[in-house]
């Protein structure tokens, strides 16, 4: 086992996201500090760590700030104190191996690659850092001038920050508390340090904007499917012509066992084709005298109930509508709306309906039939009847 301990720091504020400390808010379903005790759990179950100390608040930050059960690494809990450059310097000192890695809580994308290099760099020289090049352009602002800052040379720090024990004690005790970090007050003692390329992953989650990527990059893979669906039916006299659940005007209607909704039975067959369910002829059959002149809309929100049941949301529906006659262009999009009252999205429309001319050709062209076709993508959002991703 190396002869190393990994401080956690964990005590800050976190004044910038304002409310709960950042470092106790939770990321992935676990505090965010838990993504750096994972870290020292790794680390020791390879040999290469002896310890994990965790600096907390000096006081009860009303968060929990004891290890979870189950862990393997030993985890040495100190409190830190009002400043940064205080909690380190409880953390070193409350470490008992030769060598300290100095992680901040705020990084939960730290890799075993990295703190393995760094380690190595640490033993050869004493200290090492991770670093990243800057890739912005710099500028520099005073007294409302902006001026140009070469970024030739210039490196973010990042953490964690590999020292020998006692060296780095010496040198943050010599030092004001209000250090940035630990490499400054190292430096300020006369030692050097090796670089080591750092890793963009190892972000620090200091605003929003941050938080965001982070739940982003902890959030399960997503799922899709897409079904495609197609409908054609006559039209014929005395019948009404109903599209998406819509009575539309004209003197013809479409031949059908149920309303002849083909906007509607498009919709379901695409939404089941995705799914892996059995089409609409096979759900409710021309035969079944139950369904004789049935609502073709009510059926549309029982297929949705259907695949929700296997675990599938409705994340986009598109409609073509190929007429002739009559003109249903004006109508797109309340059909559209209509569709979306019984997909019930939940987050804005999710259906798109369009028309296309037949030019004339066939049947369709000749207004003799409407037809319509469908592509629906659903996203899988829990597994079936757990309620689980």
């Amino acid at each position: 086992m190396k002869d190393w301990s990994l401080i956690v720091v964990a005590a800050g504020r976190g004044s910038r996201m304002g409310g709960v400390p950042k470092q106790f808010r939770p990321l992935g379903g676990y505090p965010l500090w838990h993504w750096s005790l994972a870290l020292a759990e790794a680390l020791h179950a390879a040999g290469d760590l002896r310890e994990c100390v965790l600096v907390v608040p000096p006081a009860d930050p009303g968060v929990e700030t004891t290890p979870p059960p189950g862990g393997v690494v030993p985890v040495v809990r100190v409190e830190g104190g009002a400043e940064r450059g205080d909690s380190v310097l409880a953390g070193v000192r409350a470490a008992s191996g030769a060598w300290v890695m100095v992680h901040d809580a705020a990084r939960p994308f730290c890799s075993l690659e990295l703190c393995r290099r760094l380690q190595a760099a640490a033993e050869a020289s004493g200290g090492a850092i991770p670093l990243v090049s800057v890739a912005d352009a710099l500028k520099k602002v005073s007294g409302g001038t902006v001026t140009p800052l070469p970024r030739e040379g210039v490196f973010g720090t990042q953490t964690p920050q590999a020292f020998f024990r006692e060296r780095l004690l010496e040198a943050l005790e010599r030092s004001p508390c209000t250090v940035r970090d630990e490499a400054e007050a190292w430096i300020a003692a006369g030692h050097n340090l090796t670089p080591v390329e750092g890793e963009r992953e190892n972000f620090k989650l200091t605003y929003e904007g941050d938080w965001h990527m982070a739940e982003l990059m902890v959030a399960p893979p997503q799922k899709f499917r897409v079904g495609h669906g197609f409908d054609i039916h006559p039209l014929v006299p005395e019948r009404r012509l109903i599209l998406a659940g819509m009575t539309i005007p004209s003197p013809l209607g479409l031949d059908g066992h149920s309303d002849a909704d083909l906007v509607a039975h498009a919709v379901a067959d695409a939404l089941l084709g995705a799914a892996g369910l059995p089409d609409l002829g096979r759900l409710f059959p021309a035969s079944d005298q139950r369904y004789k002149g049935a609502r073709s809309m009510d059926l549309l929100g029982r297929v949705v109930d259907y695949v929700r049941d296997e675990g599938w949301e409705p994340e986009w529906v598109d409609v073509t509508l190929e007429a002739q006659l009559p003109r249903l262009g004006p109508l797109c999009d309340a059909m559209g709306v209509a569709l979306d009252d019984v997909l019930r999205c939940g987050e804005g429309p999710c259906c798109h309906v369009k028309v296309k001319s037949a030019e004339k050709i066939g049947a369709l062209g000749r207004g003799e039939a409407l037809a319509c076709h469908a592509v629906a993508l659903l996203g899988r959002r829990k597994s079936p009847r757990t309620g689980e991703q």
